[in-house]
């Protein structure tokens, strides 16, 4: 078969027609082809040898709960999944601060959604070390006459992918760590505000208690007066001062109240109880403040490397210097692809042979994005110098306010408590031999409860503060095992019978007065008019 040969414009030679030579067998062609396009799939598909263990992400989360004193997490388990009889064993027991964690670590919605988004994390992490896909392309070219045809295929894939490749997979790897570190900080807030739920109802409680004793004792007095006004001892202005007094320790006690169902609601909240789950009871008994508070100093070397969003902050930044450190090495790289391309002529020859389609840096050579780059590298170091100051700062402020709160604890049960229940005692023996009022003795009563109620309210407050520099932090506290005796009950307050002597400086003396009982009343018509001066 003869073809005739195109033609060069500068040849004025006539044409010779010569032969051809055999198109060679496809199979001795194919070999060539199919490596280059197999070699260029390979690097296209390099990325998904870089993956993230979603079991390894549990594992490491665990760890870092585990090692700052968290329960470790069945991430997966829910309600649905758990033994009901388990669940129902817990709710048998008194719900204590630790027993309130565990079970918020199977049930509470916030750790199911903490769960959600370390999927999340997990897929931003696949995305980034992904390369694009490579790019095929197609011709066909026929001749008008539509004898022949040219034929054209080509595989392509972007340069600054596989090039960066490297690089991103150790970003990723960063990132994902980075992730680690958020999801276990949200899960340890999530521990410690269900611990700060507890300590909350537990006061809120308490502080019912002893409000309802402040209303009762005062409803007392407000009957007392009635009598001694009807008898016409008091003026009617003394009658409605009590009587005034009175109403004012009734809405206290019914606001208090509330406060307590609604710190029991928030507690529930935080663990995810719900219906007949929600009727436990629990130990209304909180623990005495430990004997030697934390040295501020040592627990800024501890939040160096226990506290996680300090270490989430330094991998953030460490993440952002090694990315514009990339930007600036390839920033001459713009949509520069490489591949291969095979072509089939009219004449039927093939040619073949790699391709490259490069972006000239004319006008553009990456400056807004190393520009970008550099200014998230330095909001990066200035959010870490940030979280830096506040984490040393927040600790020494924390843990003063930590040391305040335990000073006013000891100063309600060794001076204030005491010396109210030493005035309670006295005014009752100065009532009996009448050289006070009834009155008096139920003002020094009610001001006895109100020492007791800011004491529990010192309590609750201390451990409230304890919590908050937890979690500043990040781990629990070295003195944490000091935690041994606990404070009295409003029960056994109010139960306690009555003593003689000196105080020993403990809530519990002389409670002769906290059923309400006011000792023996004079009788109406005795005229105590002269005994109103401590009158409220």
């Amino acid at each position: 078969m003869l073809r005739i040969p195109k033609r060069h414009p500068s040849e004025n030679r006539p044409m010779l027609s010569i032969p051809t030579p055999a198109r060679p067998p496809r199979h001795s062609r194919s070999p060539v082809w199919l490596r280059s396009t197999v070699a260029l799939a390979l690097l296209a598909t390099v990325g998904a040898c870089a993956t993230v263990d979603p079991t390894q992400d549990t594992i490491e989360i665990n760890r870092l709960l585990q090692d700052r004193g968290a329960p470790a997490l069945g991430w997966e388990t829910n309600a649905a999944t758990e033994d009901p009889s388990s669940v129902r064993d817990w709710l048998a027991q008194p719900m204590t601060a630790d027993l309130a964690v565990r079970m918020a670590m199977l049930r509470s919605p916030r750790l199911q959604e903490q769960f959600a988004e370390l999927g999340l994390a997990r897929a931003d992490v696949l995305e980034a070390i992904q390369i694009a896909n490579p790019r095929l392309g197609a011709s066909r070219l026929s001749l008008e006459d539509g004898v022949g045809e040219q034929l054209t295929y080509g595989l392509s894939a972007p340069l600054i992918d596989l090039l960066v490749l490297p690089s991103r997979v150790r970003l990723a790897r960063l990132e994902n760590q980075r992730a680690r570190y958020q999801i276990a900080s949200a899960v340890l807030d999530v521990s410690l505000d269900v611990e700060a739920g507890w300590y909350n109802y537990v006061g809120a409680t308490q502080v019912a208690e002893m409000r309802a004793a402040v209303a009762e004792a005062l409803d007392v007095s407000a009957d007392l007066s009635q009598r001694y006004f009807d008898a016409g001892n008091i003026t009617e202005l003394q009658l409605n001062r009590e009587l005034a007094a009175a109403s004012s320790a009734r809405i206290d006690a019914a606001r208090a109240k509330v406060e307590a169902r609604m710190a029991r609601l928030e507690l529930n909240t935080l663990i995810g109880l719900r219906g007949n789950e929600t009727e436990w009871n629990a130990g209304v008994v909180l623990p005495l403040p430990v004997a030697t508070e934390d040295d501020a100093a040592e627990l800024r070397r501890i939040a160096e490397t226990s506290s996680l969003n300090l270490l989430a902050a330094r991998q953030e930044t460490e993440i952002t210097a090694s990315a514009a450190g990339v930007t600036r090495n390839f920033r001459l790289l713009g949509d520069t692809a490489i591949g291969f391309e095979r072509e089939e002529e009219i004449d039927g020859s093939i040619i073949r042979g790699p391709t490259l389609d490069l972006e000239l840096p004319i006008f553009n050579q990456g400056q807004a994005r190393v520009a970008r780059a550099d200014a998230q590298l330095r909001l990066s170091r200035a959010r870490l110098a940030r979280i830096e100051l506040m984490s040393g700062n927040g600790i020494d402020l924390a843990a003063e306010r930590v040391r305040v709160l335990s000073d006013i604890v000891r100063i309600h049960r060794d001076s204030l408590v005491p010396q109210r229940e030493v005035v309670t005692v006295r005014s009752q023996e100065e009532q009996n031999f009448m050289l006070i009022g009834v009155f008096d003795v139920i003002q020094a009563k009610t001001q006895e409860y109100d020492a007791y109620q800011s004491y529990l309210e010192a309590v609750r407050d201390y451990w409230l503060a304890r919590i908050d520099l937890m979690r500043l932090v990040g781990a629990r506290l070295p003195s944490e095992g000091q935690a041994t005796e606990r404070t009295e009950s409003v029960g056994d307050i109010l139960a306690t019978p009555a003593t003689s002597g000196t105080p020993t400086g403990a809530p519990a003396v002389d409670h002769s007065q906290h059923g309400g009982q006011t000792g023996p009343a004079p009788a109406p018509a005795v005229d105590h008019s002269q005994h109103n001066g401590g009158q409220r």
